[in-house]
């Protein structure tokens, strides 16, 4: 049987390694994977590398801002904009979600007229 070797930790409990999977990075933040890929859905500067075969590869940093959502959203009690905001002003999120793109109606209409001529030539 092999033997494991421990790898020293910081103060925050996060091991002494410059990368970790999705995996290792659930088990420090005490979630489940999904959790973690959500997060990255709703913090832009949630942003872990990827390897050739798309497996997610989380920096220290990474994992350290991954502890720091935790402790907002299940020990503080925050909801997703106010951890997203929360973070923000302590400069951590420096990307604030953009609001969706108005689109004016001319362009609607355009659109909609350009689908209708096409729908016309499938059909015919």
């Amino acid at each position: 049987m092999p033997r494991r070797v421990s790898v020293p930790a910081n103060a925050q409990g996060v091991p002494e390694k410059p990368y970790f999977k999705i995996g290792e990075a659930a088990r420090i933040c005490g979630v489940e994977p999904y959790v973690l890929r959500y997060w990255e859905t709703e913090f832009r500067s949630l942003r872990p590398q990827k390897t050739q075969s798309q497996q997610r590869l989380y920096r220290r940093k990474d994992v350290e801002l991954l502890l720091q959502i935790r402790h907002l959203l299940y020990e503080k009690r925050f909801t997703i904009a106010g951890a997203r905001a929360r973070l923000r002003e302590q400069g951590q999120d420096e990307t604030p979600l953009r609001p969706p793109r108005v689109v004016d109606r001319e362009t609607l209409r355009k659109l909609k007229q350009g689908l209708v001529e096409l729908l016309r030539l499938v059909q015919d």
